[in-house]
């Protein structure tokens, strides 16, 4: 599903970033240490801990070939590298880092504790963990519940596809029960708000046409009369400002906890 970077950044990428730097400011880490940044993607996470947080070092890891190369190639920092890994086997010794973060991933690892169990296992006594996910749970990325709401009451099967629907744990306290059963201790969850403008309805709808993403599958296996009438149906739903931008917000649940000393 998720392959190249070159389709997430217009899809998800311009505000995962955003968020992104938000979240490494509320972690407040000491500066030098070495982080872990599990299901690194495009980079956005480990992008924002070399801007903001002053590490020593950044290993980003990601099944997919496609986006370790992208990473690599925007990210040509010598505090970072990028390696092909999986999140349920990191390939770091016990205790050798100080933080290990995840941004936007755990909900689409099909073993969630084991790959919290492993970012535990990765970090020294006292480390920190931390990972933030889009709430859907309560409808927080506004971009993507207009979407499913259309497609459901054009297509009831819709419902099903749905990231409310497939990925509970997209919710504050989902989120904070999988670090607690990680083993860390006091453990918070904190929202992370940001603005998600589109210049237009293009601006919204042309990403849904990369075919990367549970929505844009969707959108790429519908024959094109549907397809039509998806895209007229939230061309009149979606709200405009009066210079013909789409105003809405995206809600992120971002989740901290340390190992225990």
């Amino acid at each position: 599903m998720w392959v190249t970077g070159e389709a997430y950044e217009p899809y998800v990428g311009r505000w995962s970033r955003v968020v992104a730097r938000r979240f490494v400011r509320l972690l407040d880490a000491a500066p030098g240490g070495s982080w872990r940044d599990i299901g690194c993607g495009t980079g956005a996470v480990t992008r924002a801990v070399l801007d903001l947080a002053e590490p020593e070092s950044v290993v980003g890891i990601d099944p997919s070939v496609g986006y370790v190369r992208y990473a690599r190639r925007n990210i040509t920092d010598a505090r970072a590298r990028f390696v092909l890994a999986d999140a349920v086997n990191l390939p770091f010794a016990d205790v050798t880092a100080s933080v290990a973060v995840s941004g936007l991933v755990l909900n689409f690892v099909p073993d969630a504790p084991r790959a919290a169990a492993e970012m535990a296992r990765a970090v020294r006594p006292g480390g920190l963990v931390a990972a933030y996910l889009w709430d859907f749970e309560e409808g927080g990325m506004e971009a993507i519940r207009a979407f499913w709401d259309a497609a459901s009451a054009l297509d009831p099967a819709a419902r099903d596809l749905d990231e409310a629907v497939r990925f509970p744990l997209c919710g504050r306290a989902p989120l904070r029960g999988l670090l607690v059963g990680a083993g860390l201790e006091d453990v918070e969850v904190d929202a992370i708000v940001v603005p998600t403008r589109f210049s237009g309805f293009d601006d919204y709808w042309q990403p849904f046409l990369g075919g990367q993403g549970p929505a844009p599958a969707y959108v790429a296996s519908l024959p094109e009369g549907r397809r039509a009438e998806l895209r007229e149906r939230l061309r009149s739903a979606l709200p405009r400002a009066a210079d013909g931008s789409i105003p809405l917000r995206a809600r992120a649940w971002a989740a901290r906890g340390r190992r225990a000393a």
